[in-house]
């Protein structure tokens, strides 16, 4: 009787790829990365966040049925500005009119009634307003150059995007 001793054969495998398959990633993280660096449109508040209180809004968000809004630094409420101005219309010496449209405060105090932005980054905000219409000259308030008969919304239009732009200059 003879006996073998068998050596331990190792499992099969196949062979390793010289380059390692790209990992699968979720769509959600596809997309992201997709648009990093890209400035997505600022958030606006929607009529349900004009016309609830913040009370109401606090018990709904407690409840899952809502989110709150994160608070903007001043590039970003002067971009959100902006957008609400685009969005509801633009409108003169009222800061909102029975139709729904909004100035420049109007916008702004919609923006922080609905949380997108806190007090001292509004004021922050204003700064730089106040700065970009210093640059062409006008030493006044923003909300009184707002309600002048000759001022165009092209001139709004421009002096958000400027302020806008001097905030982000500044890191804010």
């Amino acid at each position: 009787m003879t006996t073998t001793t068998s050596t331990p054969q190792r499992p099969r495998t196949a062979p390793q790829p010289a380059v390692p398959a790209p990992a699968i990633l979720p769509t959600r993280q596809l997309v992201a990365e997709a648009l990093r660096g890209v400035q997505a449109t600022p958030a606006v508040p929607s009529w349900g966040q004009r016309l609830l209180p913040a009370t109401v809004r606090g018990v709904m968000a407690d409840l899952g049925l809502y989110t709150n809004p994160t608070p903007q630094p001043p590039s970003g409420h002067l971009a959100q500005t902006l957008a609400v101005l685009r969005r509801y219309g633009w409108c003169k010496s009222q800061d909102v009119t029975l139709t729904g449209k909004v100035c420049i405060r109007g916008a702004q105090t919609l923006l922080e009634k609905a949380g997108h932005v806190t007090p001292a980054a509004r004021e922050r905000a204003v700064a730089y307003l106040q700065q970009s219409l210093t640059e062409i000259n006008v030493h006044m308030a923003f909300f009184a150059w707002n309600d002048i008969p000759d001022t165009p919304w092209s001139q709004v239009e421009n002096r958000l995007v400027r302020a806008h732009h001097l905030a982000r200059k500044n890191g804010e």
